[in-house]
């Protein structure tokens, strides 16, 4: 049995739709549920389906809703990730595989998952191995976040090319964005954080024809703002969102405080 809808307000940002939510449960639940929907339409006429899944702390209550949710066809999904850091092995606590494997992977029984390896040598060969196979998969789902720089998985703004003729790339992480992941908890330390990670790129994830964005918590506040206000350019590169036909932000009461 569904929810009752528990929108506080929606709005519009050019095509992005935008959707608030009394707290992050709430939006989290709502994500899910929308994901959730799209599976099942697209299991309809699919025997495999292309999904791309975001991480960190923004997506753990929609995760753990998503994977609740029974009787999706888990069986046809064919999965990828958005990023990983260069130089940590899958055991590390901020490993990107490492956190899907255990909030996503261990919970479903999924048709196939394709690992980004930031620990390998031949980092390069890698990144066109893996945009083959997203190619190969046409995803038409993509879960995603928005960091506090603005970035779309890795691609913080002096890397963000939303004409980018890579499909998949090794990027260097600004200082906003390693803060917020030493903020997070994922790293002891700043120092720790690494300077390099893989990353699909805007083109990529914008061939996705559905976008389905969680961006709670108050840290998210001011670039929710931006992103929805500021002109569109890759010195924020979230502000591309509002050229998508298909995508939906949900927010929680904190992450549109500067909204409302």
């Amino acid at each position: 049995m569904r929810e009752p809808d528990q929108r506080i307000k929606q709005l519009r940002a050019g095509k992005l739709s935008i959707e608030i939510y009394p707290d992050r449960n709430a939006a989290a639940e709502a994500a899910a549920q929308k994901a959730a929907d799209a599976l099942i339409d697209l299991a309809q006429t699919r025997e495999s389906v292309g999904v791309i899944f975001a991480t960190g702390t923004s997506q753990l209550e929609m995760l753990s809703a998503l994977t609740a949710i029974p009787n999706l066809r888990w069986d046809r999904v064919i999965g990828f990730h958005l990023d990983e850091y260069v130089g940590i092995d899958v055991d590390h606590p901020a490993s990107f595989r490492g956190y899907l494997r255990k909030n996503l992977i261990e919970k479903i029984a999924i048709k196939k998952f394709y690992e980004l390896d930031g620990s390998k040598p031949a980092i390069q060969e890698q990144c066109k191995q893996y945009a083959s196979h997203v190619r190969a998969a046409d995803p038409q789902l993509c879960l995603l976040g928005v960091g506090e720089n603005g970035h779309l998985a890795f691609n913080d703004p002096g890397e963000a090319d939303f004409n980018d003729p890579l499909d998949v790339k090794v990027v260097h992480l600004d200082e906003v964005c390693r803060q917020q992941q030493a903020a997070e908890g994922w790293f002891k330390s700043l120092d720790d954080v690494p300077t390099l990670a893989l990353t699909l790129t805007i083109p990529t994830i914008f061939r996705v024809p559905q976008l389905i964005l969680s961006v709670p918590g108050k840290r998210k506040a001011t670039i929710v703002r931006r992103m929805l206000e500021e002109e569109i350019s890759a010195q924020c590169p979230a502000t591309i969102l509002r050229t998508h036909p298909n995508a939906v932000v949900h927010l929680d009461l904190d992450s549109a405080g500067q909204l409302l």
